[in-house]
């Protein structure tokens, strides 16, 4: 089975799946990026710290991933893609990954509004069709975190304002099911696709000595 060139580790510790032997595909075609990746995986852990922290533009968790491969070599690619008719350029199209290297891409998808999931699944769809990539890789978040973050209680975000912690993070934000669900429906075409949602196994709590505030704001 193709997901056995996933290491045991990795399987432990996130939900794996694939799509078009996109596992085969990386092992022998791309060993070098299949390497970046698992390595990646392998030393990702999950901070409370970081998930209590307050949101913004691009969540801590996420920028990780991409130190990690942007110190591989790993970059943000973009390709404009024209029409021409009667010779006239028209519709000029980009499309913009934020980590690839070679002919694999990867997108991290930690807590985006999930819209986000057809967009980066129909570029590597057309970036397939044209020859352009091999393989689509969609890092995420298990759907049982979320029994993690009801445990979490009550912090306060950037405005100052009491939020429990479970209301970051939404079932409109980008999670496990909503990226299955729009796979299943097609958005990445015959693109090879692997599919990676951060489980309970990668959590730890680097604030011990920290409460967990489960009765809300003080009056």
């Amino acid at each position: 089975m193709a997901l056995e060139l996933i290491p045991t580790r990795v399987r432990k510790r996130f939900e794996i799946d694939e799509r078009h032997h996109a596992c085969a595909i990386l092992a022998n075609d791309h060993p070098a990026e299949f390497a970046d990746l698992m390595g990646c995986l392998e030393q990702f852990k999950l901070p409370r710290s970081e998930i209590v922290y307050p949101g913004g533009s691009k969540t801590k968790i996420a920028a990780r991933f991409d130190d990690y491969l942007y110190a591989r070599s790993w970059n943000v690619k973009s390709t404009a893609v024209e029409m021409m008719v009667d010779g006239v350029p028209r519709n000029v199209k980009t499309h913009s990954i934020d980590l690839c290297k070679g002919r694999v891409a990867c997108e991290v998808q930690w807590n985006s509004k999930d819209g986000v999931f057809s967009r980066d699944l129909t570029t590597f769809r057309l970036l397939h069709e044209w020859n352009i990539i091999s393989v689509g890789v969609v890092i995420t978040r298990s759907d049982e975190l979320q029994d993690i973050f009801a445990g979490l209680g009550w912090v306060k975000d950037k405005k100052d304002k009491w939020q429990r912690v479970a209301s970051k993070y939404g079932q409109s934000a980008t999670h496990w099911s909503k990226l299955i669900n729009r796979i299943q429906g097609g958005d990445s075409g015959m693109c090879p696709m692997l599919l990676v949602g951060i489980k309970k196994e990668c959590y730890f709590d680097d604030l011990p000595d920290v409460p967990t505030d489960l009765t809300g704001p003080k009056e």
